[in-house]
């Protein structure tokens, strides 16, 4: 496994979590919106787990360190 793969992994959880929050607020915030939540909640779930390994994959890279520090 690649140090990149392995950032994303650790990024999954904490992308995912962040995009499924923004997601449920949007919906359950807006009245326009929560009035359908039945339907748009699954909507969101399935967004997040769609776009969390592509925007981890993408930020994983930035998190690497480029010196190494002396202790």
């Amino acid at each position: 496994m690649t140090t990149r793969q392995s950032i994303t992994l650790l990024l999954g959880g904490i992308v995912g979590s962040v995009l499924f929050g923004v997601g449920a607020i949007i919906v359950l915030t807006i009245p326009s919106l929560a009035t359908h939540a039945m339907v748009l909640l699954p909507v969101v779930i399935v967004l997040s787990f769609i776009l969390t390994p592509l925007i981890s994959w993408f930020i994983a890279p930035q998190l690497r360190s480029r010196r190494a520090i002396a202790s």
